[in-house]
């Protein structure tokens, strides 16, 4: 179970441990990809380059990224991720890594929980 919290302009976050830092990631439901990470974390992991995938975003925008795969920490247990790298500081989840979770998302009383279903 991770537990997260929902900020006042509504946005959810759970912390995540990356490249022995700990970060606030959002969780972005309209993102279905696993793991979007800041530019300068990539040469600080062992990512290993798969290929170029074509991303649709806000109002049909595509662009082609670079994609790699991952050995993350998530949950207590290391698990296999796609990820592309970014300019800017965010932390991207999406809803591939979510697919074995429950997402209960509590605006009122600000909390985030996460429980592997």
């Amino acid at each position: 179970m991770i537990l997260g919290t929902v900020s006042a302009d509504g946005v959810p976050t759970i912390n995540l441990d990356v490249a022995g830092q700990t970060f606030s990631a959002i969780v972005d439901t309209g993102f279905n990809g696993d793991l979007e990470l800041p530019l300068e974390l990539r040469d600080l992991l062992n990512a290993r380059y798969v290929g170029k995938l074509t991303s649709v975003l806000a109002a049909g925008q595509r662009i082609q990224e670079d994609v790699y795969r991952l050995d993350f920490p998530f949950d207590g247990r290391e698990v296999t991720v796609n990820v592309t790298f970014a300019a800017g500081s965010e932390i991207l989840i999406g809803t591939r890594l979510l697919k074995q979770y429950q997402l209960e998302i509590n605006s009122k009383m600000r909390t985030l929980l996460l429980d592997r279903a």
